[in-house]
């Protein structure tokens, strides 16, 4: 059975009933070299159990010591997010039992987190249309300690055993727990998407979904549109892409609804959600506070962040994704679409407006128009460039000043748009500047008036019978005459002077 199609009918059939209700919880790893209660290494991808001491192993008379760069970038993120941060927050013991949790408690914050009542914009509306923003309130951002990872799979035995690897006990998580403000799949995808793009700007994690540096709950619920009451919430988890959260919120919105329209009830459960089968399965009833015993760490402080400290911290955020979108639009009169594109990473960001700025200063063309072409340039040949060598923007072989000297050579004449693409793909095959290609290639454009009208004169006399026809009213000919033209020389006759000459020599 076709899961997707028979959730994507059932949503469609009683978006008008129900209405979703969705918040969530996102662990982002904390970008230290050391581990959060000890010095152990925090690098991916070390053999199993290689980074392990006896405070992340949990054994007796280890005692925990607080990284101060995971509070300083758990502040920075909150700040950030808009957060109020907290003058004092504690430390408390969360117990649980897990394999791959050496002590059998994770240290946590509870009831006294590093920060609370936050929130970021997100941009909500259908596709084709007009956006509008909404802002979705962030409960809290506090601190706490990864557990290890159970491994499943990859063993001749892995059918009669688990195995665990410890490296990841230990390190350092921020998790930020959202408001339920979100109403569709959408606004989730979208509200993670630009989380995380704010936390890829701060520096403070490298998010990386694969490595499990951003891992993604989800508390769904769903009632009667109109009803004030919040219906019985399941948590999703598993939800490790952001294309996986957004089908796991299709699928269990679409499950609860069914569940309610057959006159069932809502059981309140911890579910996972299985990418093979397309759907959500029960893993255990969800648990509430009380069953983890919470208690004060007894081996930590309470943390104190002074004012002086925020104040520090605030100096070091650089201007995030929002900001810069706005700037960009007005700055560099781009419309929404082109600067949501080019603010997508703090590096891409960067790079377009050195490229437009340089192109700027060394080109004659209205500001406006050259920050347009810049734009057209970056999105356009550089990133589809990028995409298909498998390279980011910092390992672009054309820098921002090489692509502003190219924008250059079009703007002043020197080429044509036609040649400057092929001017490209030498700068970014051979790391050459514009100037040096055209010149190994001899592509310099033709722009002499007199050079041009000779070449159209020649094409004129050398085809009497096309002048004729042309002349008698079969104007689809002129392409013919400039292809002529333009084959005499080999493209690099200037497009818009050929036409202007071939129109004033057949008309006479």
């Amino acid at each position: 059975m076709d899961t997707t199609k028979e959730t994507a009918g059932v949503l469609e059939a009683l978006k008008e009933k129900y209405e979703p209700v969705i918040g969530l919880e996102v662990h982002v790893q904390l970008l230290t070299r050391s581990k959060i209660f000890c010095g152990c290494s925090t690098r991916f991808g070390d053999p199993p159990n290689t980074h392990t001491c006896p405070v992340c192993l949990g054994l007796p008379g280890a005692l925990p010591v607080l990284n101060r760069e995971a509070v300083v970038k758990g502040v920075k993120a909150a700040l950030a997010l808009n957060c109020r941060i907290n003058r004092l927050s504690r430390f408390a013991r969360k117990n649980y039992f897990y394999p791959d949790l050496p002590k059998g408690y994770q240290i946590s914050q509870y009831d006294q987190p590093l920060a609370e009542h936050g929130w970021i914009i997100i941009r909500v509306g259908d596709v084709g249309q007009e956006k509008t923003e909404k802002r979705i309130g962030i409960t809290r951002l506090h601190l706490e300690e990864d557990a290890g990872k159970s491994i499943h799979d990859g063993f001749p035995d892995s059918n009669e055993k688990t195995y665990v690897d410890l490296n990841r006990a230990g390190t350092p998580l921020a998790e930020i727990v959202s408001e339920p403000d979100m109403r569709s799949p959408e606004e989730a995808y979208d509200y993670v998407t630009r989380l995380r793009q704010i936390l890829l700007y701060l520096g403070v994690s490298d998010c990386n979904m694969e490595e499990g540096s951003l891992r993604c709950d989800a508390n769904v619920s769903v009632r009667p549109r109109g009803q004030k009451e919040l219906g019985v919430k399941t948590e999703v988890k598993n939800l490790n892409s952001f294309r996986f959260l957004q089908k796991a919120l299709e699928y269990e919105i679409g499950r609860q609804a069914r569940v309610l329209e057959e006159g069932g009830t809502i059981e309140q459960e911890t579910r996972l959600w299985n990418p093979q089968t397309q759907r959500t399965m029960g893993m255990r009833s969800k648990e509430h506070a009380h069953d983890y015993r919470y208690f004060p760490e007894p081996d930590l402080l309470p943390l104190v962040v002074s004012e002086e400290l925020e104040a520090e911290i605030r100096r070091t955020i650089p201007e995030l994704p929002e900001a810069k979108r706005r700037r960009f639009m007005e700055q560099f009169q781009l419309s929404e679409y082109d600067a949501e594109v080019l603010t997508a990473t703090q590096e891409l960001g960067g790079y377009y407006e050195q490229a437009a700025a340089k192109a700027s200063d060394a080109s004659g063309a209205q500001a406006a128009q050259i920050y347009k072409t810049a734009a057209n340039w970056v999105m356009g040949e550089l990133l589809g460039a990028l995409n298909a060598a498998g390279k980011a923007i910092t390992e672009s072989p054309v820098s921002p000043d090489a692509l502003a000297g190219l924008l250059a050579l079009i703007e002043d004449g020197t080429v044509s748009g036609k040649m400057a693409k092929s001017v490209f793909e030498k700068m970014f095959a051979e790391g050459k500047a514009a100037r040096q290609v055209v010149d190994e290639l001899g592509l310099k454009q033709i722009t002499d008036d007199g050079e041009i009208r000779e070449i159209v004169k020649k094409a004129v006399a050398a085809n009497p019978k096309q002048v004729e026809q042309y002349r008698a009213g079969k104007t689809t000919l002129f392409g013919f005459f400039v292809g002529q033209v333009m084959r005499e020389t080999k493209g690099q006759a200037n497009p818009q002077k050929v036409n202007e000459l071939l129109k004033e020599e057949l008309g006479k």
